[in-house]
């Protein structure tokens, strides 16, 4: 006994098989933002003051670097993630589907890309 429909097990359409990997992404990176966020708000909490060179100095800090660039890399893909279904499951035009998809993609990655070259620009000291 299957629980397929007739036209479904014609079409060969099922699961994606996706959906579990994506599931535990967003947890995963939530979990992640969750511990990053606290962070970066005690951070931005004890900070003096918010002069130009007092944030350089801030981000230069080799710890707090890193933590930056863990938190912009689980934001960005954890944003990918929740922005991918809300596109999967609102757009129904399939052509429009595939390019803003692409679309929501580059522009992730792309400002992923900036803000982990800002952080190791300011960090590096270059």
């Amino acid at each position: 006994m299957s629980l397929r429909s007739p036209l479904g097990r014609v079409l060969g359409l099922g699961t994606a098989k996706d959906g579990t990997s994506h599931w535990w992404g967003q947890r995963v990176t939530a979990v992640a933002l969750l511990f990053l966020g606290l962070w970066f708000a005690f951070v931005l909490a004890i900070t003096p003051d918010f002069s130009h060179a007092a944030v350089l100095a801030l981000i230069g800090r080799p710890i707090n670097s890193i933590l930056l660039l863990l938190l912009v890399a689980s934001l960005a893909y954890h944003s990918y993630l929740g922005i991918q279904v809300v596109i999967e499951d609102y757009i129904h035009s399939p052509g429009i589907k595939v390019v803003t998809l692409l679309v929501s993609r580059f522009a992730h990655i792309l400002l992923a890309v900036a803000a982990v070259f800002a952080i190791l620009k300011i960090g590096l000291n270059a």
